[in-house]
């Protein structure tokens, strides 16, 4: 029953490029041989920005920038704050010893 119902559907409409109620003022794509490089340049730059608007993803881009500048965030912050400089480096000379010990901030690093 389905796959008649189906078939009859199919069979019955035609395609929407015959039935599309808003047809083209021109032929796209235009023959680039018989038109100016002028014009050339300005369908080609104006495919661009339809092009970039088409395919830009502003979350995704945003989402990638926010987990960028956080892991940026987090190693510089675990390396002054955290990080036990003694083990890594020469203890003499600890690269961040006066941000970390400033105002007795965190003890155990001092």
């Amino acid at each position: 029953m389905f796959s008649t119902l189906v078939r009859r559907t199919a069979q019955q409409s035609p395609p929407y490029v015959y039935t599309n109620p808003y047809k083209a003022r021109k032929l796209w794509p235009p023959d680039f041989t018989k038109i100016s490089p002028k014009h050339q340049f300005r369908l080609e730059r104006k495919y661009k920005t339809r092009a970039k608007l088409k395919w830009a993803r502003p979350r995704w881009t945003k989402a990638v920038k926010i987990v960028q500048m956080g892991s940026i965030v987090f190693v510089a912050v675990y390396g002054v704050l955290f990080l036990d400089w003694n083990s890594q480096g020469s203890p003499d000379n600890q690269p961040f010893h006066g941000v970390c010990c400033q105002n007795g901030a965190i003890e155990s690093l001092c």
